[in-house]
């Protein structure tokens, strides 16, 4: 189940092959290159598009071939439109929480006007236009947004998307729909193929209703004074929390708190106990749907001065009393974890055991 999704765009959400083999035909015969019809184009054409004009052309400055691009484009008598299913596509997105972007080579003026004319601008959390090579990209995105890798998947219609997830060390989803055909695409091996969007949507939809809660750890992790650490981060959106994160599979639930623990924090950590299990199903505060099975612990930071050091899945962190604690921020779960481990005197083993 993706968590991100980066869309191609031209091929991929919208139709406008028609268009570009109309404009590409005006740029290229001015210069004696024969005329592409559909088929022939879509054999010939590839990304990045610089590479495609200077096997044709190799002694014209790419920027001049631009320059009669764009108004061809926009003059071209074939329509632009919505491709079948990008928008039920996108709105599945949108109310599953899935967080969508766009990276395209199309003309940033171009694309931002076309964003407008379909009404598509709140689907996207952010749009990349006018990148010539996607793989140049990529990793910014990643960096930008605080993708996780394993849970991102770019959408393309072109052997350069599917190149481009590859270099980005994410998933590759080809849909046929666009600039190259099926035995094309295959001759890269994307990890899934789709005919279009729509079977995309009902294949994760499939995935989503299978999966089932997520199961997850977590810990008030204390100091030698009873303190408790306790850190903000913007995927409770801005809330203040507790280390922790999935359960691998094949993993023991103490030592995926061990591994979290150290990742999210760089503490290492003893005398873990159990405190409680919640269930967050779909919490407002998390930033998308989700139902997590909580598996709640109390342990102790090792060492008399324990260094917190986050990740960046974190903005900041304090030690603090249990009571003072409780005057934060908080996102419900934690809440929850800490009012009753004050009840239940869940902390007096930390200071003893340090």
């Amino acid at each position: 189940m993706f968590r991100n999704l980066i869309f191609d765009w031209s091929g991929t959400l919208v139709d406008d092959l028609g268009p570009v083999i109309e404009a590409t035909n005006s740029v290229l015969t001015p210069y004696g290159i024969p005329v592409f019809d559909r088929e022939g184009f879509r054999r010939a054409f590839r990304l990045p598009y610089r590479e495609f004009y200077s096997e044709l052309l190799p002694d014209v400055p790419l920027e001049e071939l631009e320059a009669r691009f764009r108004p061809a484009f926009d003059a071209a008598v074939a329509p632009v439109t919505v491709l079948p299913f990008a928008r039920e596509k996108l709105d599945w997105c949108r109310a599953f929480g899935i967080r969508t972007f766009v990276c395209t080579s199309m003309d940033a003026t171009a694309f931002a006007r076309q964003l407008a004319e379909f009404g598509l601008e709140g689907h996207f959390e952010a749009t990349y236009a006018g990148v010539l090579d996607k793989r140049e990209m990529i990793h910014r995105i990643l960096e930008n947004h605080a993708l996780d890798p394993a849970e991102t998947a770019f959408v393309g219609d072109m052997t350069h998307d599917i190149e481009t997830a590859r270099h980005g060390g994410v998933a590759s989803i080809a849909v046929l729909t666009g600039y190259q055909d099926a035995d094309v695409l295959a001759g890269v091996r994307p990890d899934v193929t789709v005919p279009d969007l729509g079977v995309l949507k009902n294949l994760m939809e499939r995935r989503a209703e299978r999966r089932g809660p997520v199961a997850t750890v977590g810990a008030l992790v204390c100091d030698a004074g009873d303190r408790v650490l306790v850190v903000r981060t913007h995927k409770w959106r801005g809330k203040w929390g507790i280390p922790g994160g999935k359960i691998r599979t094949g993993e023991a639930s103490e030592d995926a708190l061990r591994r979290e623990i150290l990742e999210e924090s760089g503490l290492e950590i003893r005398d873990i106990r159990f405190a409680m299990v919640q269930d967050c199903v779909d919490s407002p505060e998390f930033m998308r749907p989700e139902h997590f099975l909580l598996l709640n612990y109390t342990a102790c930071a090792a060492g008399h001065s324990p260094q917190v050091v986050l990740n960046d899945e974190a903005e900041e962190f304090r030690w603090l009393p249990p009571g003072e604690a409780l005057e934060l921020d908080l996102n419900t779960p934690t809440r929850v974890l800490l009012e009753h481990c004050i009840t239940h005197n869940l902390f007096s083993h930390a200071g003893a055991s340090a």
